[in-house]
């Protein structure tokens, strides 16, 4: 190993997760001075003060059914593991923790005996389960799991006040679901109920919760993971506020784009900069075949084609002239003397979202301490990075490496989500994330989103219609079949059909 007089004093590449332990290897990296951090740009948007006519809530007096104070640094985790809210269920109440997850709408939790859960719900040992007896089946990017509906009552100690009776699926099995080191038991999806599984009859937790703790149809969300060690101890915290936001959770200005469909939370992206650099491609290419915000996953997921821009942009923008391809598709970690920071080597990212009014547009930008991602426990003198941006073949995914930068509205009365700048986005003291706005529209199509889009609920809608029809012309044929056979006229004697001269001989007889 070398050392290097003009920066980070090595690189070296190592397997990645799936293999830390195995054997590591270094080369030397040649690197250009660094260059002084540009200065964002941008007017900052004033809005108007919010409250119920926006349809979200503010602080409750403590003691209220809702005491969004209470529910301040309710959450647990990191990026590489998820962020989990600890919640009571059933009766008497058995404690699991449920990880917070915007990108699927079934609440499930452990049910048997796994090697990688250390407790799971025991539904024999709560008088007030009910199982409905209805298989489920949940697949997601990585990992599933099958299981039962039931409904049993849950309660949140930091969250809204009060016990609620919700659907809950026992998870009898899985696959890559759960997963070693992991410290939640089980999943809150907090998206739309097209997307619950078996369907979407099946009424979704925060859906009950609005209904009877009579709470504004309004969540947020801060993750405060934002420079710290992936998959470290769990304990970074963040906070899951239900029934509208909490102003100590960000500064600045809320801006918000609209929900494009109820299912995902579905967004319009306009397009991406890399170190103030435009990508320059169709706006259509980022949202293929969706954009949405997802806590459930952990990287930043790009659409192959940007994806390759991305890191195309970065190599040549970054200060690193030479960097393996491991690194950028996640099969290498790139790690520094700890002494060093690769920081100042790496460019700003920034996403244009489309604002309310459809002529505007604002960006939130991340900047590397976000997607340069520390690992926590490599090396005595080194500190380890991976990329925190990923390819995807489905969708472009605001995930944790984003999401760490923001406070995130999730407004489902108005149909939009809100992004604000978090105080616990900082890294040495500094701010790692930013918004800017308002910016014009006038050089971008008026609608990026395909309009046309086979997402799931659609699919199961045409299968269904499909087996309807069948069933409909295959109900026909019995009916014909069993009916006794009518002519219409009489025939004589030498009318009739003889089997064997008509399937034989092709004659009448």
């Amino acid at each position: 190993m070398g050392t290097l007089p003009a920066a980070p004093c090595l690189l070296l590449l190592l397997a990645g997760a799936a293999g830390l332990g195995r054997p590591r290897f270094s080369f030397p990296l040649r690197v250009s001075p660094p260059a002084a951090p540009g200065n964002g740009s941008g007017s900052s948007r004033q809005l108007a003060p919010l409250g119920e006519a926006d349809g979200l809530a503010l602080a409750s007096e403590p003691g209220a059914a809702v005491s969004f104070l209470a529910m301040v640094e309710n959450l647990q985790g990191d990026s590489g593991r998820g962020y989990y809210l600890e919640m009571l269920i059933g009766t008497p109440p058995q404690k699991l923790n449920i990880l917070v997850d915007t990108g699927s709408s079934n609440f499930a939790v452990a049910a048997a005996p796994n090697p990688d859960v250390t407790l799971y719900f025991n539904t024999k040992e709560s008088s007030t389960y009910k199982s409905q007896g209805t298989d489920v089946a949940v697949r997601y990017t990585q990992g599933s799991w099958t299981g039962v509906l039931g409904t049993d009552v849950i309660t949140i100690p930091k969250g809204i006040n009060g016990t609620y009776t919700v659907n809950i699926a026992t998870i009898l099995d899985s696959e890559n679901f759960f997963l070693p080191g992991i410290k939640w038991h089980g999943i809150l999806g907090l998206a739309y109920d097209a997307l619950a599984k078996p369907s979407s009859s099946v009424g979704t937790f925060f859906d009950s919760l609005v209904s009877q703790a009579e709470i504004p149809n309004v969540f947020s969300l801060q993750m405060c993971g934002a420079g710290r060690p992936v998959s470290g101890s769990g304990t970074n915290g963040g906070s899951l506020i239900m029934g509208g936001i909490e102003p100590s959770l960000y500064k600045g200005d809320i801006w918000y784009t609209p929900i494009k469909e109820e299912w995902y939370y579905q967004i319009e992206i306009l397009k991406l900069e890399v170190g103030g650099q435009n990508l320059n491609l169709d706006c259509r290419e980022y949202n293929a075949d969706k954009a949405i915000v997802d806590s459930g996953t952990t990287l930043l997921r790009l659409p192959q084609k940007v994806f390759n821009a991305v890191v195309e942009a970065i190599v040549h923008t970054s200060l690193i002239q030479t960097f393996s391809s491991g690194f950028w598709t996640g099969s290498q970690l790139a790690c520094w003397d700890k002494t060093k920071t690769p920081f100042s080597l790496f460019p700003k990212l920034s996403i244009y979202l489309r604002d309310e009014n459809s002529s505007r547009s604002f960006r939130i930008t991340i900047l590397p301490q976000l997607y340069i991602q520390p690992i926590l426990g490599i090396g005595q003198n080194l500190e380890c990075y991976r990329f925190g941006i990923s390819s995807s073949t489905s969708a472009l995914v605001i995930g944790a490496t984003v999401m760490e930068g923001f406070y995130v509205i999730f407004d489902r009365a108005q149909k939009r989500v809100g992004f604000a700048v978090s105080p616990c986005a900082e890294v040495g003291g500094s701010p790692v994330s930013e918004i800017e706005g308002p910016f014009t529209t006038s050089d971008i199509a008026s609608n990026c989103v395909a309009k046309i889009t086979f997402h799931e609920p659609m699919l199961w809608i045409i299968s269904y219609a499909l087996m309807s029809l069948c069933g409909i012309i295959l109900l026909v044929l019995i009916i014909f079949l069993l009916l006794p056979p009518r002519c219409q006229h009489c025939f004589t004697d030498n009318d009739v059909v003889n089997d064997e001269s008509s399937l034989v001989r092709h004659r009448w007889k």
